[in-house]
């Protein structure tokens, strides 16, 4: 590639590769059409949030504090240009942005204590439904939280300088 040709193509920020996997994971059709997992936008949120925070967890295990919080910026990132592909008007686009910021925060909590139960399976199915499901009584939960604590522990065995290339997820 010559000098001009580097100049000229933008550079990828960091960690691209992992958040495009994460939010082509959160996307699987089977969610939505087999699990009840509702296909709106909160829904979609919700399931980016999910595995987000559980690669944010692995993050937090390993001491890898800097890969967390570049993930965290390509969360703000995206959901920053989703809002105002919704059409948020600029004015409030910071107000959508930082409450799903606080969203997120609030989900990594529930799953990390969930995960950390001495019933993550339980603790995690009541997590998803109050937070993903909103309490609605409907979907699969459990089918949820199993695939979650599934792939809690594929990310626990993927070495961290392959998931920061989006592999083991």
């Amino acid at each position: 590639m010559s000098l001009l040709s580097r100049l000229l193509t933008p550079k990828e920020p960091p960690l691209s590769t992992l958040w495009r996997r994460i939010t082509a994971i959160a996307r699987t059709p089977e969610f939505y059409l087999r699990h009840g997992v509702p296909d709106t936008v909160d829904g979609r949120f919700d399931m980016v949030a999910l595995v987000a925070s559980l690669v944010m967890l692995r993050f937090e295990e390993a001491g890898a504090a800097r890969e967390g919080v570049v993930l965290t910026e390509r969360f703000v990132d995206d959901m920053d240009a989703s809002v105002r592909e919704l059409g948020i008007g600029d004015m409030v686009v910071g107000k959508h942005v930082g409450n799903m910021i606080g969203a997120l925060g609030g989900r990594l909590g529930a799953y990390r204590e969930a995960l950390a139960s001495p019933h993550p399976e339980q603790a995690l199915t009541r997590a998803l439904a109050r937070n993903l499901f909103r309490g609605s009584g409907e979907g699969n939960p459990g089918a949820i939280a199993r695939w979650g604590l599934d792939l809690h522990a594929r990310l626990r065995q993927t070495p961290l300088s392959e998931l920061v290339e989006g592999r083991g997820l």
